[in-house]
């Protein structure tokens, strides 16, 4: 995947989320005009890649609570470099879930994020340009929690709100569902 491969997937996406217009073309432009757009070391932001990973029977959701940014989140992370960002989120769901057998359900875009992460000790203020994909875990849905989590919780679609306010997490779980029927 390359930037060009990106622009496609965000293009195909704009097809289906016509109303998210606004978001898909101020992430195109950052793409375009970041060459470095996959580096963490890119000061604006940064290309990252999260999973809405579901159980096998397509339930539960598996969140984070995630240990800097202190909030329940989908699992992801930063794409270092690497530029098949549907690979970053399967590298990150992994990573952060000790769950090894993990399937992308669908390599085209669940959502799309663009948001800021506060400042810390060791960077500025910047911007997250998260791709979103769904996967699903392949037999067993036993976690264990990272370094980078505070905790993880299978979370009911159906209660995701009692979880978390995030709206982008509300999204997704609306996309997913209205993917089911």
């Amino acid at each position: 995947m390359s930037i060009q491969c990106l622009k496609t997937l965000l293009q195909t996406y704009h097809t289906t989320y016509p109303d998210e217009s606004g978001t898909v073309k101020r992430y195109i432009e950052f793409i375009t005009n970041h060459a470095d757009c996959f580096e963490r070391t890119q000061p604006a932001g940064h290309v990252t890649g999260s999973a809405w990973l579901v159980n096998t029977s397509g339930t539960h959701v598996l969140l984070t609570h995630h240990r800097k940014l202190d909030r329940w989140l989908q699992l992801g992370g930063h794409a270092d470099g690497q530029t098949n960002i549907l690979e970053v989120a399967l590298k990150e769901a992994r990573e952060e879930s000790g769950i090894q057998n993990i399937l992308a359900l669908n390599t085209q875009l669940l959502d799309i994020d663009i948001h800021e992460i506060p400042p810390s000790q060791n960077e500025p203020a910047h911007y997250h340009y998260d791709a979103r994909f769904t996967l699903q875990v392949a037999e067993y849905d036993t976690f264990t929690v990272s370094n980078e989590s505070h905790a993880l919780e299978w979370v009911n679609i159906f209660q995701l709100a009692e979880r978390t306010s995030d709206p982008s997490i509300l999204r997704m779980a609306h996309k997913w569902l209205l993917g089911k029927t």
